[in-house]
């Protein structure tokens, strides 16, 4: 990770003679003077916010409590304070940009000789995060975190009931100042609050290393942090030998005495469009632990799962085995995808044997058919299967050749869950492997500490509508202002079987999509996703060339993000441009809408010619219908889409010779 500019430390010499040394009220302004944090350090540690001159956070308390003595932000008289200005370019590989502009005001604290607690305020949020320099290891028992929000905000919630989730949950709309969690349940991160003209706000995290992921639970207009406690004893599930948790301690994690601890973030946009490239989750995860990144190759990838090995119209019967694969990489290498996947079933999963594969598999005959045809293979697996075996398969696999690992069912944010992500993320970097993972909690600025993290689930995907008919147009036009915030999201879209509200069917074996197919191809620009899947069988894909080649041609990094036009829960626009040339995607819910894009970032001085893929005249029938018109554009003019219900497009505009 490169980084260029200033980080320039300001003494706060004259409040802190004045002072005698130590304050218990202290201010910290956005560069831009719209954010404002007061933060008071008398017997309790508390901060407030205000956006614009609105109360967005009341007095909130930030704690660390210990098993024994030594809690930090309690029994406090005083702080000595340090200033500092941050001003630099962070190169991003990988991400939706290729570099992002950080500017923040820093505040450190000094609680005592061993404590700390270090604000930050940017123009488009706010965060903080505990800092210790104890002699020996600690065991925390609780950390205090409460985001105590002003007056009667509405709030969207992903509900869970249990530690043990896959963080695939849509949404519950709510009242802040009237919703109170109880039992088990509570919500994970992110949150989004909606201030209407007072501002968008998000609560997030970052650089969750060695240390639980934080839930939420609500009372009344008041949010408070909660945490998976410290596994005690374990237990392997039969189908796939998951690891789970039996039982668990009175604690959330052992740490050792100096170290920093997750930021917490309070992400903060004037409308809902400035949420999706809001970048703090990045800007303040951990840099860059592997080094080069050459090496590291995002791409798209023809997926088998999700379709059931459906191949239809072949000379054989299509299951795991290595003609089926040799199908795949055919289709991949025919429209220049460079992966598949082999997902489960190549290894036996009750097994939980990584080492090993079911006798219809050749892997090295696999690996050296795709080399022929200019295409890579990955390989699913149970992710605390291969940390059993980790340095073995890693250096196995990657000498075969194997370029990525697919890893599935964390289902946990727990201490030891994170810790297992890292060493996972370290190894599979050590031997050159990307990583795609699933059953994940929120990635939390890993795409910056392990940049082959090339994606991630943790959101509720297209897989949900093989056994589900959820209202999956409302959360397509959610999760993006909520959930890719904290990093990409392996949404793994690309359905060809498209159908509208009315017509949709579940069908594990032969899956449908909710909308359209306009809409299927928009979710490759819409989506932070630099491994992106092909979901459907070849089949499908063959049978429709004109729209495969299509979304074969969207890449899936960027140098530039942007979003025009949207409302979460409603609609939403990306543009997204590599060198001159822009794509542009936009997806709506079940209403149909007539946008009229404003194209005022493009470059003013050349006029544009492309393509465009939108809902054919008759998809709010036929969910199946698209068409691709030759378009110009410019920057002063207007472009008029239509979009049907569940509909969707994506515009391709190159500058005109």
């Amino acid at each position: 990770m490169k980084l260029t500019g200033n980080l320039v430390y300001l003494s706060s010499a004259l409040a802190l003679v004045a002072c005698g040394g130590e304050q218990k009220n202290f201010n910290l302004t956005s560069p831009d003077g719209e954010i404002v944090v007061n933060i008071n350090v008398d017997d309790s540690l508390t901060y407030s916010v205000s956006h614009k001159g609105q109360k967005i956070l009341e007095p909130s308390r930030i704690a660390l409590q210990f098993d024994g003595a030594d809690n930090v932000g309690e029994g406090l008289t005083g702080a000595k304070a340090t200033t500092s200005v941050i001003n630099r370019t962070v190169e991003a590989p990988f991400y939706r940009q290729a570099s992002i502009n950080e500017n923040a005001n820093e505040l450190r604290l000094a609680l005592n000789d061993s404590t700390a607690v270090v604000f930050r305020a940017y123009d488009d949020g706010v965060a903080y995060r505990i800092e210790t320099d104890f002699a020996t290891p600690r065991t925390v028992t609780n950390e205090v975190a409460e985001f105590n929000f002003a007056t009667s905000p509405e709030a969207l919630l992903p509900m869970v009931n249990s530690y043990n989730t896959s963080f695939e949950k849509t949404y519950t709309p709510a009242r802040l100042d009237t919703f109170a969690t109880s039992g088990k349940d509570m919500m994970f991160l992110p949150v989004y609050v909606d201030y209407n003209e007072g501002g968008k706000v998000l609560i997030c995290e970052s650089d969750l290393a060695s240390y639980p992921g934080m839930f939420l639970t609500a009372d009344n207009g008041k949010l408070a942090g909660k945490y998976a406690p410290y596994p005690d004893s374990l237990y392997f599930h039969p189908t796939r030998v998951q690891e789970k948790v039996a039982t668990a301690h009175d604690f959330i994690a052992k740490t050792e005495g100096s170290r920093t601890y997750p930021w917490r973030i309070i992400a903060i946009g004037d409308n809902d469009t400035d949420l999706p490239v809001n970048d703090l989750v990045y800007l303040l995860g951990e840099e860059n632990r592997i080094g080069d990144t050459s090496w590291i190759k995002p791409g798209k990838v023809a997926w088998d799962w999700w379709n059931a090995w459906g191949l239809k119209n072949v000379d054989f019967k299509p299951g795991i085995d290595n003609r089926t694969y040799k199908a795949y990489i055919d289709f991949a290498a025919d429209n220049g995808i460079e992966y598949i996947v082999l997902d489960e079933g190549w290894s036996e999963p009750a097994a939980g044997n990584v080492l090993e594969t079911i006798p219809e598999i050749d892997l090295p005959e696999l690996v050296a058919y795709g080399k022929e045809k200019g295409v890579d293979i990955w390989l699913w697996m149970v992710c605390n299967t291969l940390d059993a075996n980790l340095e073995e398969a890693c250096k196995k696999y990657a000498d075969m050749g194997i370029k990525g690992f697919k890893l599935d069912f964390i289902d946990r944010d727990d201490q030891l869950a994170v810790e297992r992500v890292y060493r996972v993320s370290e190894a599979a970097a050590k031997h050159h492997i990307m990583l795609d993972i699933h059953g994940m909690y929120k990635p939390t600025g890993l795409t910056r500490t392990f940049p082959h993290l090339v994606n991630f689930e943790g959101i509720f995907g297209l897989e949900q509508m093989k056994w589900s008919n959820p209202e999956m147009m409302t959360y397509d036009v959610t999760f993006p202002y909520i959930r890719m915030v904290q990093g990409p999201a392996d949404y793994t879209p690309g359905g060809f079987r498209n159908r509208t509200k009315e017509s949709f069917e579940i069908n594990y074996y032969d899956p449908q999509t909710q909308g359209t197919r306009a809409h299927q191809v928009a979710m490759y620009v819409v989506c932070d996703a630099p491994f992106a899947m092909l979901s459907d069988n070849p089949s499908e894909y063959q049978a429709d060339p004109a729209c495969t080649s299509f979304i074969a041609a969207i890449p899936t990094v960027y140098d530039e993000t942007i979003i025009p036009a949207g409302k979460v829960g409603e609609y939403i626009v990306s543009a997204r441009r590599v060198g001159d040339t822009w794509w542009i995607g936009g997806m709506t819910d079940w209403t149909p809408r007539e946008l009229a894009l404003d194209l005022s970032f493009l470059n003013s001085d050349v006029n544009y010619k492309g393509s465009l893929l939108a809902d054919g005249a008759d998809a709010a029938e036929n969910a199946t219908s698209y068409t691709i018109t030759e378009v110009t554009a410019d920057s002063e003019t207007p472009f008029n889409v239509n979009l049907a219900p569940g509909g969707g497009f994506v515009l391709k505009l190159t500058p005109e010779e």
